[in-house]
């Protein structure tokens, strides 16, 4: 019998889930490129697979945004910050308060933005044929240029053999399993969507983010496809685990039976929970542009009237993008955001907003591991956002490589303003000014 299906609401977008076993520890799936909660529980490998995960968990499954049963959702539905919030819906829908959070391949990403970004609310990470960036160089490459027409054959039989025989041959030599997978891409994803997942994941880097990773991390890698990822991620993620999996093949979780083990016995060695000391989190500084000499032409009066609007305008913006104001000194702000794509559009929008007072502002936009301290965020991340906001011009919302690496396919657009030196900062940062939100 098939477990029931309900959606949880991350705004107007329905998230189809399953909960399935009763075990005390949970365990949340995070699938690969796409899935379908029905077809799925059909194929006699899928089946298997979870139903042995329940042996030691309380399962969760659910469907990727724009995947499977779940809603495709407007602009910027891709980006890996949407996918995460929509994750965390169904764990705030099933009552999970700290997981285990299972990424499989491309999944792996989101699954290990979540666990850098709410430590303390996951138990511990586990990753499948893991990688933090794509090795072609990004979506503009010539790999990805000739993917492109590839992928505009999405769900189609030569299609469906063509990745077959690239990633897990194995299944090749049955009719059956061709057939299956072929069916299982086109109740997956439409092309569309297929395409836009693969070119985020193209322009996806989280190598800045794995060593912000705090929670207990299991690697897990099958075949030489996968191996430098994985070793590349376990060297970045202190005191995480690799084990090498038997076989060739680079996808399809049920292909190594041994996995369940492996996750169940990496979980018996977990101990007590530790409150975090440090978190991953978007640090958003913005500044009055001219304002001591707008100060002076209207005087004290005026100008503090006129300064009392702005705070209201960038409060109104931050309450409306879920930014936390961390502190205010004189006409600028500094705020925290658990996600750099909603950073940015408060960021823009506080620019525009301040625009019609007559007012000028520049923003700062980095992500990076802070330190946690009386609910409130240090470090040198911190430091690093407010040496971006120092070298923005007026009107320009300046990010960091850093942040314009985890936004793909949430619809922003950069212009490149090279290398720059940050004051008591090592090295050299690139820079990038957002062009359009």
């Amino acid at each position: 019998m098939q477990p029931d299906i309900r959606y949880a609401r991350n705004g107007d977008v329905a998230i189809a889930y399953q909960v399935v076993g009763e075990a005390e520890r949970d365990l949340i799936l995070v699938p690969d490129y796409i899935s379908n909660l029905v077809y799925y529980w059909e194929s006699p490998y899928w089946r298997d697979f979870y139903e042995r995960l329940t042996r030691s968990f309380r399962l969760i499954l659910f469907d990727k945004r724009g995947t499977g049963l779940s809603d495709r959702g407007g602009a910027g539905w891709a980006a890996l910050e949407t996918r995460m919030e929509d994750m965390r819906t169904v764990l705030d829908a099933v009552g999970s308060e700290r997981p285990v959070v299972f990424g499989a391949q491309e999944g792996g990403q989101m699954a290990a933005l979540y666990a850098a970004t709410y430590p303390e609310k996951t138990e511990a990470l586990v990753l499948f044929q893991f990688a933090a960036y794509d090795t072609h160089g990004g979506s503009e490459s010539p790999y990805w240029q000739r993917a492109r027409e590839e992928l505009h054959e999405w769900g189609t039989q030569e299609f469906t053999d063509s990745l077959i025989a690239e990633t897990s041959p194995t299944l090749l030599r049955s009719e059956a399993d061709r057939v299956w997978l072929a069916n299982a891409l086109r109740v997956g994803a439409s092309p569309e969507i297929g395409l836009a997942l693969n070119m985020a994941f193209a322009d996806s880097d989280l190598r800045e983010v794995l060593p912000s990773i705090r929670v207990p991390t299991l690697l897990l890698s099958r075949g030489a496809l996968a191996r430098s990822g994985s070793e590349d991620a376990v060297a970045r993620i202190e005191g995480a685990r690799l084990v090498q999996l038997v076989g060739s093949d680079y996808a399809e979780l049920f292909l190594s039976p041994e996995i369940v083990d492996e996750v169940e016995a990496f979980v018996a060695t977990l101990g007590a929970a530790v409150e975090p000391e440090s978190v991953l989190a978007t640090i958003l500084f913005t500044d009055l542009v001219g304002s001591t000499a707008k100060a002076a032409e209207l005087g004290d009066r005026r100008w503090r009237e006129l300064l009392a609007q702005h705070h209201a305008l960038v409060r109104r913006e931050l309450a409306r993008y879920r930014g936390n104001e961390l502190d205010t000194a004189g006409d600028g702000f500094f705020a925290r955001f658990d996600g750099p794509a909603r950073a940015i559009r408060c960021a823009c929008a506080i620019r525009d907003a301040i625009g019609e007072l007559g007012l000028e502002v520049r923003a700062g936009v980095h992500t990076g591991e802070c330190e946690l301290l009386d609910g409130k965020v240090a470090g040198i991340a911190v430091s690093i956002g407010a040496r971006v906001s120092a070298q923005a011009g007026p009107g320009d919302v300046l990010v960091s490589q850093t942040v314009r690496d985890l936004v793909a396919g949430s619809g922003l657009a950069f212009d490149d303003r090279g290398a720059a030196e940050l004051k008591g900062v090592p090295g050299e940062w690139r820079l990038y000014a957002v062009a359009g939100a």
